[in-house]
């Protein structure tokens, strides 16, 4: 039996279905994401999404949907399903569905009469192709199938409306056709493992709309390009394949392919398993090499989430090569000390935080790689981030005389709290940022304990009175006994004692400015104030300023998302901190949080973790549907549990 597994009852409730999400990558930018239901709920969903670098280096759907048809003596049953005004759902297709099961690929049984029919999908690694098995369980009379392909050819970020310019030419090809809808664009080669007829019908489909886009206050409405259909015989027994791609494919060889894939996936059969399926996802194999995608449908790469990230992603399955080549191809961005927020898009150096977060991933390296082997890979960009931060750089990030990190630009969010409405950022923390110099310090600590290994005299008499100026300088700065945790950030004669999560990174990190007892009292108050079964919430309840929802179009959710919203990725520090200090006390409660965790694998997007969940309980998901850096963030902290467990 699966583990993950939904039934008629819960598969027929729309009110159910569509909020649940499905999702498939190739590791190099292209995927396929739904709903449990079939229809389509955001502009991001579809059959065939790609990366496409010569033409505006974004994502573009291609195959939106196709549409299945059984048909016995004459009656169709159209399993396909699509939202148009008036809460009018047509054809009704999620009524045939019995069920949807999650192992190593979804599948999707349908049951007509006496017809059962199954269905998997899944995309080619490193191709811009996802097959579909369709295998006839069961069927007592001739069954043919029809497939009605649905075409968008338009970057995810848009629509796309009937027109007179897109051109509905096609060419046959060997079980199929090819067709391209627009210049600029690769063909479209949609093609079948037996012969098929095609039958020319071109129409739009008018008037799609998606229920998501239409809550987040974004246009809604689309209309699809149909080219006409598929149609072929099936028998009882016989599976056959459907292939859409950029380039052609052999047809008799789809079964091969698609049984050597199906292989190389994790089973979702546990709750780890999940995660390490979805783990994979987020590879991405780029032109300048690899790198992680911070999360789908609408991310690119975030250097500061990929550090974060790649622990949990990749240790936990002793991938060394692929964490390195990442770790190579990020560092290879530095420009005076500084790293891009995002990557993909156009963006400026103003992550004052990311360049500092690339030394604790380089810190989880040392059970694997000698100390003085990873200070020969990496002290040229370890050097150039401190001498840059001490001396100053871009956006007035640089060292005061206390040795504290000073980092504020006027209209301009330095830290991971970055939302903006108009132009203006919700929260600037600018000044001394807590997480920024307890990351300053253990960078300052990390790098000399690698430069003693290997001997860099001149590094370590530069740098070597700095541990102790920085140590003081925090507590003296952040501290106060009489609130008994860290401020969240300081400039002038400013104090905010925002209780937000960020002091958790103080408690954390492998050097720690903080005593044994400043740390207990950090990890109790993050504990007693922000902690929920979805990770750490971004600002206690407490707070005046406290968001509990984030819903509602783009400028209400970007100014709740750092108000309260909770973050997932967060439980590794608190995880890592409390264990610290509760030792084998601590591991009965860590063992109950972390499995709070276990429920989001059949909620939001099936066998993953979303973006952001909203602070008030239930907590439910929003933002993006699956997140690189809150999938490793849970990795790494079961990982650090089991650990801890096994040497007590």
């Amino acid at each position: 039996m699966s583990y993950l597994k939904f039934d008629k009852k819960e598969l027929v409730n729309l009110e159910y279905s569509l909020q649940r999400e499905f999702l498939r990558t190739n590791r190099s930018g292209a995927y396929s994401s739904s709903t449990l239901a079939g229809c389509n709920t955001r502009k991001y969903h579809g059959m065939l999404i790609v990366q496409l670098n010569e033409l505006d280096g974004g994502k573009h759907l291609l195959l939106s949907s196709l549409d299945e048809t059984v048909i016995q003596h004459n009656e169709q049953f159209n399993l396909g399903i699509h939202k148009y005004p008036g809460e009018f759902y047509e054809p009704k297709g999620h009524k045939y569905i019995r069920n949807f099961e999650f192992d190593t690929i979804p599948k999707l049984t349908y049951r007509v009469g006496g017809v059962v029919l199954t269905k998997t999908r899944l995309l080619v690694e490193h191709e811009n192709q996802v097959i579909v098995k369709y295998t006839l369980e069961e069927a007592n009379s001739p069954t043919i199938l029809r497939f009605k392909p649905f075409l968008a050819f338009r970057n995810v970020h848009q629509l796309t409306h009937a027109n007179m310019v897109a051109n509905g030419k096609f060419t046959k090809v060997k079980n199929g056709i090819k067709m391209c809808l627009y210049d600029g664009y690769p063909e479209l080669y949609m093609q079948f493992s037996k012969e098929v007829d095609f039958v020319p019908v071109p129409d739009w489909s008018r008037n799609i709309e998606y229920i998501k886009e239409q809550k987040r206050g974004y246009e809604y409405q689309e209309d699809l390009y149909v080219p006409g259909y598929f149609e072929l015989p099936i028998k009882m027994g016989e599976s056959i394949f459907f292939s859409a791609s950029t380039e052609g494919c052999t047809p008799s060889s789809l079964k091969k392919l698609y049984t050597f894939e199906k292989t190389r996936r994790i089973p979702r059969d546990s709750f780890i398993n999940c995660l390490l399926n979805s783990a994979q996802q987020f590879i991405w194999e780029r032109k300048d090499g690899k790198d992680i995608i911070a999360g789908f449908p609408w991310y690119e790469s975030i250097p500061r989430q990929t550090f974060l990230a790649l622990p949990g992603l990749l240790l936990t399955q002793s991938e060394v090569t692929t964490y390195q080549d990442i770790l190579k191809t990020n560092l290879n961005r530095l420009k005076d000390g500084l790293l891009p927020k995002y990557i993909g898009m156009h963006s400026d150096y103003d992550a004052a935080d990311a360049p500092l977060f690339a030394f604790p991933a380089i810190q989880e390296l040392k059970p694997f790689i000698e100390k003085e082997v990873l200070w020969n890979s990496y002290n040229k960009a370890m050097k150039e981030i401190l001498s840059c931060y001490k001396k100053g750089t871009h956006f007035n990030i640089h060292m005061e005389p206390n040795g504290l990190i000073y980092a504020k630009k006027d209209g301009v969010a330095l830290t991971w709290m970055d939302a903006y409405i108009n132009g203006i950022p919700i929260t600037t923390r600018g000044g001394y940022a807590v997480e920024i110099n307890a990351a300053w310090y253990n960078a300052v600590c990390f790098a000399l304990e690698l430069a003693e290994s290997a001997n860099d005299s001149e590094f370590i008499s530069e740098w070597s009175s700095y541990p102790a100026l920085i140590a003081e300088s925090f507590r003296n700065t952040f501290w106060s006994d009489n609130e008994g945790y860290l401020a969240d950030y300081v400039d002038g004669s400013y104090t905010d004692w925002s209780v937000r999560p960020n002091m958790i990174f103080a408690a954390s990190f492998d050097y720690s400015p903080l005593s044994r007892e400043q740390k207990k009292l950090v990890v109790s108050k993050v504990k007693n104030e922000l902690l929920t079964p979805r990770g750490l919430r971004s600002l206690t309840p407490k707070d005046f300023n406290y968001k509990g929802s984030c819903v509602g179009n783009a400028d209400k959710r970007s100014s709740a998302v750092h108000m309260g919203s909770v973050f997932p990725f967060l439980i590794y520090p608190f995880v890592k901190a409390y264990l610290e200090i509760h030792k084998a006390g601590g591991l009965s409660f860590v063992k109950q949080i972390m499995a709070g965790f276990e429920e989001e694998m059949s909620e939001h997007c099936v066998g993953t973790l979303s973006e952001v969940y909203e602070g008030n309980p239930p907590h439910f998901a929003r933002g993006a549907i699956s997140q690189a850096w809150n999938v490793g963030g849970v990795l790494s902290a079961t990982s650090v549990l089991d650990k801890f467990g096994e040497s007590k």
